[in-house]
């Protein structure tokens, strides 16, 4: 069932929604300030199914409206309401939202568990770059491997369904995902794909093999097991 529509409420919190929007485009410096404040208000325009009041589909469809270049930022604000502790989000305005997006993958692994003051303390002093390695190696018990930037040119006609095909796979894997791991994941599974039928075994075998770290650890056990099983 559907909540009860609250139509004053919703007014009110799309209306916010984009003065903040508005004002973000205005004043591109301080973008940073009032993004705990969005991240809130789109939460609860999800839940309580206030893009209704603007005769919409589906709250995809309000997104699509609102953040018409990319709907990702929009996903990663609410992941960041969502995950984060009351109290630390008070203090993110400090830090950015790229940094506390960060932090919410921290607080959604630990959570009670999470030590709030320490992370937030490192997410003041450390430059982004250098904090955001020092949490991929908090989560993965390992240095970050290398990497590079790589540069090639798209035609704005080929950019819908790009950016299409990479929130999809973020939804797949999580928003906590890198844009650079949710392309990895589209190519594996071309790869896989392009080598089902009397293709090359190894890119196969790669393929599968790549698309194995992208499971959360109790598939990951699943998948084990059914193999073991299949041997047997």
């Amino acid at each position: 069932m559907p909540p009860k529509f609250n139509r004053r409420r919703a007014l009110f919190v799309l209306g916010k929604i984009d003065e903040i929007l508005s004002w973000e485009q205005h004043k591109e410096t301080e973008r940073d300030t009032k993004f705990v404040e969005l991240g809130r208000y789109l939460c609860e325009v999800r839940a309580g199914q206030y893009w209704r009041l603007e005769n919409l589909k589906s709250f995809d469809e309000f997104l699509e409206r609102r953040f018409p270049g990319s709907r990702r930022k929009a996903y990663y604000l609410m992941s960041i309401h969502e995950h984060l502790p009351p109290q630390a989000r008070k203090q993110l305005k400090e830090v950015g939202w790229t940094k506390g997006l960060e932090l919410a993958k921290l607080a959604r692994r630990d959570g009670q568990h999470f030590d709030c003051a320490t992370w937030l303390h490192k997410a003041r002093q450390m430059p982004k770059e250098e904090f955001q390695q020092e949490v991929e190696k908090e989560l993965t018990g390992r240095e970050t491997e290398p990497w590079e930037i790589i540069y090639f040119k798209l035609y704005q006609s080929q950019m819908p369904v790009i950016e299409k095909a990479i929130e999809t796979a973020a939804l797949m894997l999580g928003t906590d995902k890198s844009r650079g791991y949710c392309l990895e994941m589209i190519c594996a599974d071309f790869l896989a794909g392009a080598n089902l039928d009397n293709g090359d075994p190894e890119t196969l075998l790669f393929s599968a093999t790549r698309f194995f770290r992208f499971l959360p650890e109790a598939q990951k056990q699943v998948f084990l097991k059914t193999l073991s099983e299949e041997a047997a």
